[in-house]
């Protein structure tokens, strides 16, 4: 869905404010590697919200890159542009994503140099349902519903739900923060998020398990508002 929450933005708070948040990654407590999340504002309107991993162990490695380009029309996010990079260990993988201007055109894509078209019915990319969460957070949701084009040129389909409030402790420090689970069709995937609202609601903690087994943990390391100049 394209549309933020039922609430307009106020006037004078703006719907978005870009800022930069470091992770480090974790297995089972082993710390693999780091994650960067970074939204700038390029123009009146116009943002680019960029996330870059780093992870490995032993021979094992994988860098990630997703890059967005979108819109901010009143409550709307509104996807132009995205693209997702993943290299190292095993194939590199790539898919580039252009959205129509209208609803109802088609949803252009590029994966690993294979073209293909899908309509669009106002999905978000892969990145920007996450920019809508605190968003949604600060205004009182206790549920969320999220259809969205995923890394792999998918339509896909994912509920949330707040469990409550965690005083978690993190690189960063200890704060406290809202508890989200992720709904998905998948059952052998569960993922468990944390949106500190002393942060802005922004995401200090992404943890994933599938089948039981931990796929990884994202935990914030520093977080820091942009300044306009």
């Amino acid at each position: 869905m394209s549309a933020l929450a039922d609430t307009a933005a106020t006037e004078s708070s703006p719907l978005i404010t870009p800022f930069e948040a470091v992770y480090y990654a974790y297995k089972w407590d082993d710390n693999l590697g780091s994650a960067k999340i970074s939204l700038e504002q390029l123009s009146e309107g116009l943002y680019s919200l960029t996330y870059q991993s780093k992870v490995s162990k032993f021979f094992l490695s994988d860098k990630r890159f997703e890059h967005s380009i979108f819109l901010v029309d009143g409550d709307h996010l509104i996807p132009q542009q995205y693209n997702y990079s993943r290299t190292g260990t095993g194939p590199d993988k790539s898919l580039k994503v252009e959205f129509p201007e209208v609803d109802g055109g088609q949803i252009q894509l590029n994966k690993d140099d294979e073209a293909f078209t899908l309509p669009w019915q106002g999905e978000l990319d892969n990145q920007l349902y996450r920019l809508d969460v605190p968003i949604r957070l600060a205004r009182g949701a206790e549920t969320l519903s999220y259809d969205f084009i995923n890394y792999r040129g998918q339509q896909r389909h994912y509920g949330m739900r707040v469990i409550g409030k965690e005083l978690v402790d993190l690189p960063y420090g200890k704060i406290e923060a809202i508890k989200v689970e992720i709904v998905r069709e998948s059952k052998s995937r569960h993922t468990l998020a944390w949106f500190a609202p002393d942060l802005n609601y922004q995401l200090v903690r992404l943890q994933q398990f599938k089948d039981g087994d931990e796929q990884g943990d994202l935990r914030l390391k520093a977080f820091s508002i942009k300044r306009s100049d």
